[in-house]
């Protein structure tokens, strides 16, 4: 490339988020661009070497629901596969995948380089042009080259001016190797959005090679493997088996006792770290009662020797992390590879963007990933994905509708909590987070979202096919179960313990029954018996959470009502009658788009969303 070139849309990154956003933004027929620092890099895992978990799991699901590609990346690369939460219900079942890292990079790669009008670069964005009305019109990169765009994504993860800490030594880095953007970062601070300082951290690599894993405990994955993505028939990679260690009193002595040195409580580290993934000191200090934590040995490759203890991150110096891991059972002749540390960096507030993820003061610029606040792949990717849909529609010239509600999936809760209340800690998903979490279910994502995304032009061919072949066929089933009647006395006779009252049960009943299977009520329902297995496990699932549903479903379509009545955005809310200055300055600085995101910004009295329910609904009628 030389001189300038032009692009409907241009992602800045190579991360979870940046690939999402690519491969998204050019599925929707946008000429797309994926500019990264480093060619090799891209799908990098920076951190732990595994996709997916509680809450997690679920926002992979929707990805590949929409034709992501994180979900099939994991597949291609898993070799120890399990499916958290089994003997709970569907709602809280959490689908996890640890990933070779060479094969997880391999994969995205090869996912990338076969999705048409992506085009991938090489090169450091160092500035941003800004035309006339404010809105982004290229990036420029170190060296000059300029690259006109119709709408810019930036995902730069832990890049914006990062700081590695480890122990009393400071390493300008976006990641251990990678220097750090500091022209980026300068450049918004031009656009005036309100930066702030986070932190994360990583554990120590070990040397697989010196752990004595005979002493260990096993933790063996599924067997069969369960797939991540809707597309991936089976799992193809020899699985291994993980093992569990755990610190000891004299690891947290030794902590204790270099508390000093660490960066976080040696007083170098402003940003806040991530309160659900905290680091060892952090676990140390706060939860004092406890004399052990349980660490997980996680090995990154099939024919790598290095291993990732889950558990453990932590900013100690070298020195300490030896010994520290030297304390714990298994460990004591474990050779440390790679010394963990704990890095700091910039985000924006996400309080500055529109649903949409596009900035509300910079038109065509849209961010995605740790730059807004959260942390994890999965976070970043699900943030990609919609940031990459919008910026295609802002290219086009349209407006960048595309925002799933909080009652439609993780996504949507993840993207409403982040513009509306902003972050104080690096932000995890938690399916306590959803007050749809029995609707929003990791083995619905696909009748959930695949729909949707056909609607809005990103979904390939294959996906579309096997989509609608199987909504059929389950919605075909779900209208069967909900016919065809038994008795209770041939239900008894079946072995089916049923209330004697005469009255005829349909077969969701009875599916909604504690611990009746499509097989056990075959034996009433013989049709049952001839469902293709994936059919019959969703009808099972959508069966047992009907009674449920159906009052969340009076619910959503209350919420939704709400959603549907929107905030005009130069709304003046100092004339809103009843509002206080109060409520008047909260609502002017969240800037909600509707009177159900109103009532979601925190200090926001019900009053207040009386008067402003209201004022709105006058001005829609007059």
């Amino acid at each position: 490339m030389d001189g300038t070139m032009r692009f409907d849309v241009v992602v800045v990154g190579g991360g979870h988020a940046g690939c999402e956003a690519a491969a998204a933004a050019a599925r929707c027929g946008a000429r797309t661009l994926l500019l990264t620092h480093r060619l090799d890099t891209i799908g990098e895992m920076s951190c732990n070497p595994a996709i997916g978990g509680i809450g997690k799991g679920h926002l992979v699901r929707e990805i590949d629901a929409l034709d992501g590609l994180m979900a099939r990346a994991a597949d291609m690369a898993a070799i120890h596969v399990k499916l958290l939460n089994r003997s709970k219900g569907p709602a809280v079942r959490g689908p996890r995948a640890q990933a070779d890292r060479k094969l997880y990079r391999r994969a995205v790669r090869q996912l990338l380089d076969a999705t048409p009008n992506l085009t991938l670069h090489e090169g450091s964005a160092e500035d941003l042009e800004i035309g006339r009305e404010c809105e982004v019109s290229a990036v420029i990169l170190a060296g000059g080259l300029r690259i006109a765009c119709g709408a810019l994504v930036i995902t730069t993860g832990t890049f914006l001016r990062g700081e590695i800490h480890l122990g009393e030594q400071r390493i300008p880095a976006g990641r251990r190797g990678d220097a750090p953007a500091i022209g980026l970062a300068l450049a918004l601070e031009r656009l005036r959005l309100p930066l702030a300082r986070l932190k994360t951290g990583t554990p120590p690599r070990l040397d697989g090679r010196s752990i004595d894993w005979d002493m260990l405990e096993p933790q063996p994955g599924d067997d069969p493997p369960e797939p991540l993505s809707w597309l991936t028939d089976r799992i193809r990679n020899p699985q291994v088996v993980c093992r569990i260690t755990s610190t000891t009193p004299e690891t947290h002595a030794l902590i204790r006792a270099n508390l000093h040195r660490s960066a976080v409580y040696g007083g170098r580290i402003q940003g806040a770290g991530p309160r659900y993934c905290p680091s060892i000191e952090d676990k140390v200090v706060r939860f004092a009662d406890r004399d052990r934590h349980q660490v997980f040995l996680e090995p990154e490759g099939l024919d790598d020797d290095t291993v990732y203890p889950n558990g453990i991150s932590t900013s100690l110096p070298e020195d300490i992390q030896a010994r520290l891991i030297a304390s714990m059972p298994g460990l004591s002749r474990a050779r440390v590879l790679k010394p963990g540390y704990a890095i700091e960096y910039d985000h924006v507030d996400p309080r500055v963007l529109h649903p949409s993820l596009e900035v509300k003061s910079v038109p065509r610029l849209f961010l995605a990933g740790q730059i807004n606040g959260t942390t994890g792949y999965e976070e970043a990717a699900g943030q990609g994905v919609m940031a990459g849909l919008n910026a295609a529609l802002r290219a086009g010239g349209a407006c960048p509708d595309r925002v799933l509600r909080r009652s439609e999936a993780y996504i949507g809760v993840l993207i409403d909590d982040l513009v509306l209340q902003g972050v104080s800690e690096p932000y995890r998903m938690l399916t306590a987070r959803a007050e749809h979490r029995l609707s929003l279910r990791a083995d619905n994502a696909g009748l959930r979202l695949t729909g949707q995304g056909m609607a809005w032009g990103c979904i390939g061919g294959e996906r579309a096919r096997r989509h609608a072949a199987f909504a059929g066929a389950v919605a075909d089933a779900m209208a069967r179960a909900a016919s065809a009647t038994a008795t209770p006395a041939a239900l008894a006779e079946a072995g089916i313990d049923i209330n004697q009252d005469g009255r005829r049960r349909t077969a969701l009943e009875v599916l909604a029954l504690p611990g009746i299977t499509a097989v056990a009520a075959a034996v009433v329902f013989p049709w049952l018996a001839e469902l293709p297995s994936d059919v019959a496990l969703q009808v099972e699932a959508e069966a047992a959470y009907a009674p449920h549903l159906r009052r969340q479903e009076a619910e959503r379509r209350l919420l939704e009502r709400e959603e549907r009545l929107a905030i005009p955005d130069g709304l003046d809310f100092s004339r809103v009658p009843g509002l206080s200055n109060e409520m008047q300055g909260r609502l002017s600085r969240a800037r909600p788009a509707s009177l159900g995101s109103a009532g979601r910004v925190p200090g926001i009295t019900p009053a207040a969303i009386a008067a402003l329910a209201v004022h709105l609904r006058r001005g829609a009628q007059g």
